[in-house]
């Protein structure tokens, strides 16, 4: 085996071990070089909790559908705010989610306009404002279910499944 090639192999053997951080052959292991400190800027009493949800219901709930899919059913609903630039639309449910008594609860909440927009005072037409949302409810929710009501500001509605 000539010169160059034996060390070529060793130089390719050495370069090798680099390649495993923890390895007694990487060079960089060799003087005590392992992984840094890590400092982080989370709180030693952790983080505070998310603040508590500050949508309101919408105002007037114009539409609720129920629509068959794979696995169970989508609760559609479509409701109509006093203004324009009203989001974050969810049916949020009621309690634990659970159906009390064969009746599944939804609130349909909203967040406001945000402040100083010409979206708090724009009316247009019931069209352009009205939110639709859905939320996906399971067979096995379902079982036991009789009706699944959704609230609003004036008033609920209910269907059955």
């Amino acid at each position: 085996m000539s010169k160059p090639l034996f060390f070529a192999l060793a130089f390719v053997t050495t370069l090798s071990g680099c390649g495993f951080s923890e390895s007694r052959i990487n060079p960089m292991n060799w003087w005590g070089g392992g992984a840094p400190d890590v400092t982080t800027l989370e709180p030693e009493e952790g983080y505070a909790e998310a603040p508590n949800d500050n949508r309101i219901e919408i105002a007037q709930l114009t539409q609720l559908d129920l629509k068959k899919v794979h696995g169970g059913v989508m609760v559609v609903a479509k409701g109509l705010p006093p203004t324009q630039g009203w989001w974050d639309a969810e049916l949020m449910p009621v309690g634990d989610g659970e159906p009390v008594e064969g009746e599944l609860t939804f609130r349909f909440v909203v967040s406001e306009p945000l402040p100083d927009t010409p979206e708090r005072t724009r009316v247009l037409n019931a069209g352009s404002r009205e939110i639709t949302v859905a939320t996906f409810v399971s067979i096995y929710k379902l079982d036991g279910v009789r009706t699944i009501t959704v609230a609003a500001a004036n008033g609920t509605r209910s269907v059955r499944p």
